[in-house]
């Protein structure tokens, strides 16, 4: 190493060596303490590579130090980690650039996991998401391989990225997966679609957003002298409506609009009380058809698609 490489390196190997100290000696602020000094290596590698332009070729120099810390100071300090660091200081160097900001809802593992994804608002996104219910390791993971921020709509992550009001049909996921256990089913029926939803029903609420409770399937309703049964009956305790889901294994149609329509109309003469906010629908259907939405009167009703996994 030159001698410019040596001093980042003697103050890369003080950062870590501090960071071992901290977590010794004071446990209630070892996750802010611990992302404080990865920070700081990230930075330090960074400025010693000449940049974030010449970064990308200057990952020899990242091997010496791995190599030198590995022996110096044991194990914990491998190329990628040393990579993640760097790409930890970047991410945070972006999004605030007025004065960096750590969440003590993420531990490191948290943002090795995220730092891996390139678009900066699905980063943001999920950080959103393990601070507002204390998401762990294993259910982050989960809900990146379920590709859960790409499912958002485009007008719901425009609005996140805008910090504008959410509504409770804003995180309905599309496709919604429907988990068929290993059947080999291409065309199936509303009653059995509706069969394996109830079997896996937590992972159906999941993937309609947050603070959605079961109430019933087959919801009797009698409208006249007709009675009529409404597929699945749920309650949103966040945004305090009821929901009707209504499940079609054909294309969108604009009679299945008008269905749901009478339903939430229903629900809400009947029903709700005064305190709850008006009924929301949504229709779960084979395919989509887009102008559908586009031309409705009613933008309380939300129309998503299945996918049988």
């Amino acid at each position: 190493m030159n001698e410019l490489e040596e001093k980042y390196y003697s103050d890369i190997k003080e950062e870590l060596l501090q960071s071992v100290i901290d977590k010794k000696i004071d446990t209630y602020f070892t996750n802010r303490n611990e992302l404080s000094h990865y920070y700081n290596v990230g930075k330090m590698i960074m400025e010693a590579q000449g940049g974030e332009e010449r970064a990308k070729y200057g990952n020899g120099l990242i091997k010496k130090f791995s190599l030198r810390l590995t022996k110096e100071l044991g194990k914990g300090y491998s190329i990628q980690n040393l990579k993640n660091m760097r790409r930890f200081y970047l991410y945070l160097q972006k999004r605030y650039p007025l004065g960096v900001q750590f969440s003590d809802k993420l531990n490191w593992t948290h943002y090795r996991i995220l730092i891996a994804i390139n678009d900066f608002n699905e980063i943001d996104y999920y950080i959103n998401q393990i601070i507002l219910y204390h998401w762990s390791k294993r259910t982050l993971q989960e809900k990146i391989k379920s590709k859960e921020y790409q499912r958002l709509s485009d007008e719901t992550k425009n609005k996140l990225i805008n910090k504008e009001e959410i509504d409770v049909s804003s995180y309905i996921k599309n496709p919604i997966y429907i988990n068929i256990y290993n059947n080999n089913i291409d065309n199936i029926s509303e009653k059995t679609l509706k069969s394996f939803i109830l079997k896996d029903l937590p992972n159906f609420l999941k993937q309609l957003g947050n603070g959605f409770a079961f109430i019933d399937e087959e919801y009797k309703i009698t409208i006249g002298n007709t009675i009529n049964y409404i597929d699945i009956l749920l309650f949103n305790y966040i945004y305090n409506c009821f929901i009707v889901v209504e499940l079609k294994v054909t294309e969108s149609k604009k009679d299945h609009l008008g269905q749901v329509m009478v339903y939430m109309n229903y629900i809400d003469k009947h029903i709700k009380n005064i305190n709850q906010d008006k009924t929301i629908g949504i229709i779960v259907c084979r395919k989509d058809d887009k102008y559908l939405i586009e031309y409705s009167s009613d933008s309380r009703i939300k129309i998503t698609t299945y996918e049988l996994v």
